[in-house]
This record gives structure tokens, sequence and C-alpha cells, in this order.
């Protein structure tokens, strides 16, 4: 997300140095002509009338300010419980956190899974077949499938049972009649009635790459006990816990491998040699590597393996194989014997201890937040074995460490803009009071969100409210400027100060405030514009992206610019009004301090 930030600063300095140098020139050589008899009648009203004797808009609103600076404490007792009941409302009542956002996009990926012993040309049909079926569905365009164990695409981990995977890509999302996401939801309802087949189509994962929403990760000293906890675990979220789809876990799969064990006195015996019996065996299974060779359309050597004849492989021919030796030809199963046993799988190991996966995706609709704490709230009542660690990764890790990285970054941005206004205003009480309108602003964010029941993306909210931390103190330190400059320049009283600030202020602000969210606010409707083939896109790639971002600043922005308006000049006033109720209430005790 860094080129963000550095947009902004470009953006900056280039309005910056516009406003600088070349506005001034541009105005002095084009604003020559006399202005219009309103506007200078409005200009001169403005700085020389009593700002409640105005009309219009600003009139109403000085006279507002007059009526709000007689009754200071009951203004900051309503806008502190605002500010509280929002903080409350939406602990209990909000949509819920996700970790980004899902927007529309055109490419997406179907994997195909499968138990078994299937050669490679029973996965390569079954894989087409799931291939025929996604063909069918409405707004698929094209489907790039590769089939076999090893198939992959990007650097996603696989399922054991994967035998396919699909690159699907879709028509243009502009011209669908649906979202991209009942496209896929599609998709695997064409190809849930396909017996010991499972197919998932999802989108192809939007900004930081987590893996699936929900994982949790089993580590332990003991296997047995790993295995069958990560199993049980397995089963209840398959089963007993609804809204999660594509439940997967990495314990070893189902399956038999084959023993030769060799007796080597009767080998001995018979003369036989043990190098001869494994090139016998892999004659019937893998064959014997003889030599290797590089295609000229390869990176890499091929290699050349020697195999007996299709009708003379199979399990049923190890009984049968016989090998040369001295004292003739002599089967194998005169001195080697054939055991079945469990399959062995690979380990996977964390920091040296035997770890286990359990994955699952989530259905439409439904807040990967939410099965996490209803899998923590279950887990909690279970009794896991005690040599068994259970730790949630993937989004649920991401999310908190993209919390904990975006308070610091919001803090330390509070921290720079207060000692940059410190040493401007010469006041404590003026920078915190400027800094008030961020607390405004994410109350108007939350606010927002909670009207609308949008769901709260800790990447792109988040980095929303800390964008609007830089944005929302401007009319503050327009009010407050305005102010020390008339208590200064024009010895006013502070009531007089505040109401003349406010009013002569209050364009200004309206403009600054009304250009921002008219900016971000085709974003936060989901609509974006094309300028070059001038279209207006509803629900497209970008909008959706980018949409929880410009929410975010457009709640923020309206909410902490009414109250900056009404509680910034009420706060202006309280320290002077709270010297006067001392000096009522304590005579004595100022008289002595003067």
């Amino acid at each position: 997300m860094g080129y963000l930030p550095i947009t902004v600063f470009a953006v900056l300095c280039g309005s910056l140095l516009y406003a600088l140098l070349f506005a001034p020139v541009v105005g002095a050589y084009y604003g020559k002509g006399d202005m219009s008899d309103s506007v200078r009648n409005y200009l001169q009203h403005l700085e020389t009338d009593i700002p409640t004797t105005l009309k219009g808009i600003t009139g109403t609103y000085a006279r507002l300010l007059d009526w709000l600076l007689k009754r200071p404490f009951t203004v900051i007792a309503f806008t502190l419980f605002t500010l509280i009941s929002i903080f409350m409302l939406n602990s209990h009542f909000s949509a819920g956190v996700i970790f980004y956002t899902k927007p529309e996009t055109q490419y997406g990926v179907a994997t195909v899974r499968a138990q078994g012993n299937l050669s490679a040309v029973e996965m390569r049909d079954l894989v087409r077949e799931v291939e025929q079926r996604i063909l069918e569905v409405e707004g698929v365009h094209r489907v790039y499938a590769t089939s076999g164990s090893g198939a992959t695409i990007g650097k996603k981990p696989k399922a054991k049972d994967e035998i396919g995977i699909m690159w699907i890509e879709l028509h243009d999302p502009e011209q669908l009649e649906m979202t991209t996401r009942q496209v896929y939801a599609n998709i695997r309802q064409h190809t849930d009635s396909m017996p010991g087949i499972i197919v998932s189509a999802e989108a192809v994962e939007s900004g930081p790459p987590v893996g699936d929403p929900i994982q949790l990760q089993l580590q332990s000293d003991d296997r047995e006990a790993l295995i069958t906890t990560t199993r049980r675990i397995s089963h209840h979220l398959k089963h007993n816990i609804e809204g999660l789809r594509n439940v997967t876990d990495t314990t070893p799969q189902p399956g038999i491998e084959w023993e030769m064990t060799v007796n080597r006195t009767l080998a001995a015996q018979l003369g036989a040699n043990i190098i001869d019996v494994g090139r016998a065996v892999q004659l019937v299974t893998n064959g014997v590597k003889i030599g290797e060779y590089r295609p000229n359309d390869a990176d890499e050597e091929v290699d050349i393996r020697l195999r007996y004849p299709l009708s003379s492989r199979g399990l049923n021919k190890l009984d049968e194989l016989r090998i040369n030796t001295k004292a003739g030809v002599i089967p194998i199963g005169d001195f080697v014997q054939r055991h079945a046993k469990s399959k062995v799988d690979k380990i996977q190991r964390i920091d040296a201890i035997e770890t286990n996966l359990v994955k699952a995706d989530i259905e439409d609709n439904v807040l990967a937040d939410d099965k996490v704490e209803e899998i923590r709230e279950w887990l909690n009542t279970q009794d896991i074995d005690s040599r068994v660690d259970v730790t949630f990764r993937g989004a649920n890790e991401e999310q908190k460490k993209s919390k904990a990285f975006l308070a610091v970054a919001f803090l330390l941005a509070l921290f720079l803009m207060f000692i940059l206004l410190v040493t401007q205003f010469n006041s404590f009480y003026q920078a915190i009071l400027i800094l008030s309108s961020v607390i405004m602003s994410t109350a108007g964010v939350l606010l927002g969100l909670l009207i609308t029941q949008s769901t709260f993306s800790v990447i792109l909210t988040g980095i929303g409210i800390v964008a609007l931390a830089g944005i929302v103190v401007n009319n503050n330190i327009i009010l407050i400027d305005t102010f020390n400059y008339l208590r200064k320049e024009q010895q006013l009283n502070t009531v007089d100060a505040i109401i003349t600030a406010g009013a002569q202020r209050l364009r200004p602000v309206f403009l600054t405030t009304a250009t921002t969210i008219t900016g971000m606010l085709p974003l936060a409707c989901h609509t974006s514009i094309d300028l070059l083939s001038r279209n207006i896109i509803s629900n497209g790639i970008i909008a959706s992206t980018w949409a929880p971002l410009a929410s975010a600043i457009v709640y923020g922005l309206l909410f902490s610019t009414v109250l900056t308006l009404v509680v910034t000049p009420v706060m202006l006033l309280l320290p002077e009004y709270l010297k006067q109720r001392m000096t009522l209430l304590f005579p004595h005790h100022s008289e002595s301090l003067k």
C-alpha cells in the first residue's frame, strides 16, 4: 500500500506549489475586473457588521453560535454522550470486521479434489469432466485446466487429495448481469452433484496474501495425539459449523504401501542377488531408469525408463516375478514376502515441531471473524489434548498484525501533528482541541458503517481513518487561527472573536469539506468514471476495491465537520468560562491570586 501515501505526498506538494506561486499570478492576471456587487457587499458586511445581524446561512450560523456559547456545559455533555453512544452501539450492532474487501474480479481458481489411487489418465478424465461443467456456467469465458497431483497455480498450498486445478476467466464484469461472486457460486452449485468429486471455485485472492480465511495450526510432539485432534476439529468444522465450505486438513491421507521383505538367508542359499530383485520390482512399477534426454521445447531433462508391457504390470504380477540365478530362473516368492502397510505421508514441521493445519473457506455474506470466534468458543468448551497446541493463523493472524500496525501509525501521526501544532499555536490546549476532530471523525466513520450496516475493513477502512487524521484537522486549524488573529489584531473579546471567526470561516470550511466529499462520493457509492472511454462503471473492479476507504473518508469528514462547527467554538470559550465560574464561586481566592 506504499504507493497510496506516495501519491498523496506528490499531490499535496503540487497543490502547495500551485497555491503559493501559480494561483496568485493567475488571479492577478485574470482577476483584474471588478467583482460582482453581491460578492463585494457580502465580504464588506462579513468584515464590518455584527455577524448575528447578517442574513442567509452565515447569519443563521452566527446566531446559533451565540445561543450555544451561552450553554457550553450542555453542548459538551451532549457531544460526549453522542460520541460514547456511537462507540457503544458499534460494539454491539456493527456489521462485523473483515481483513480486506472482496472486490469484483474477472479471474478465479477452481480446484478438483478426489481420493483414491488414481492414475494420470483417470485424473485427466475427471478434471476434463469438471472443466466441461464449468464451461456450461453462464459468465465463464475461458478455462485453463491442469491435472495431476503436482498441478499448482500460484503459491497457495494445495490439499493432499487435489488432482487438478483450473484458471477461470470470466467475461468482463461490466457486461455480466450478475456479480462475479455469484458466477463462482453457480460454478460450485453446478459441480456439486458429481459423485466422489469436490470442486471449489473462488475469485483470485485480492490484497495481502493470507490464504484461506479460516486456518488452525496444531502442533505436538506426540504424532498420534496430533492426528487425532486434527481430524476431530476438522470433522466438527465440516459437519457442525454453518457457513464454512471446502474444509481440509493436512493429516495423512488413507492409503496402502506394499513392503517387500527379503529373507537374505534364503536368497543367499538360492544364489539370488538383492539388486536383481529390486530391478525386477521396478520393471513392474515405476520402471528402471536407463538414461535421460531433453526435448527441444523443454528446459529440463526427461527420464527414460524401461518397464514391462501394461499387461504384465500391476500388483498381482509382483508374485509372478522371476529372476535369473546360477541355479536357474526362480520366483521371488520363494524368499520375498509382501506386506500391506499404512501409506507413509510427508511430515510438516515448524520450529522443529510436527504441525498439522485445518483450513476452511467461508460462504458469501459470512464473516471470517465471526466464524473464528465461534470456533474459539467451541474449543474452549472441549477437552483438547494438553499435548496439542492450537493456534489461529491465516486472515485472523494477519488481521491482528494489521490492527497493531495501523494503531501505531495512527498514534505516530497524531504525535507528529501535535508537535507541529504546539510549535505553531504555542498552546497545548489549542493543539489538543484541533486533534479532537480526529476522535470525532473516527466516531463518524463508525456511525456511517453502523447506519449502512457495512463491514469494517481492517486494511482499507483503517487506512481511511489514518488518512482522516490529516484531513479533518484543517477545519479546526482554520477556525482557531482566525480566532487568534481577531483576538490579537482587533482586540475582540472571546465570545465576539469566536462568533466572528466562525462566520468568516464558514464558507472555506464548507468548500474544503464539500470538495473532498464530492471527490470521494463516486467511489463510496461503488461507482467509477473511465475518463478515457467516457464510461460510468457501477460495481466495477476499481470501485468495489476502494469503496471502504472512500466511505470512511466521506463518513468521517461529514460528521467531524458538523461537530467542528459546533463543538470547537464552545471548547474555545471553555477556559475563560471556567475561569469566570471559579471567580464567582471563590471570589476571595481569585482576588488573592491576583
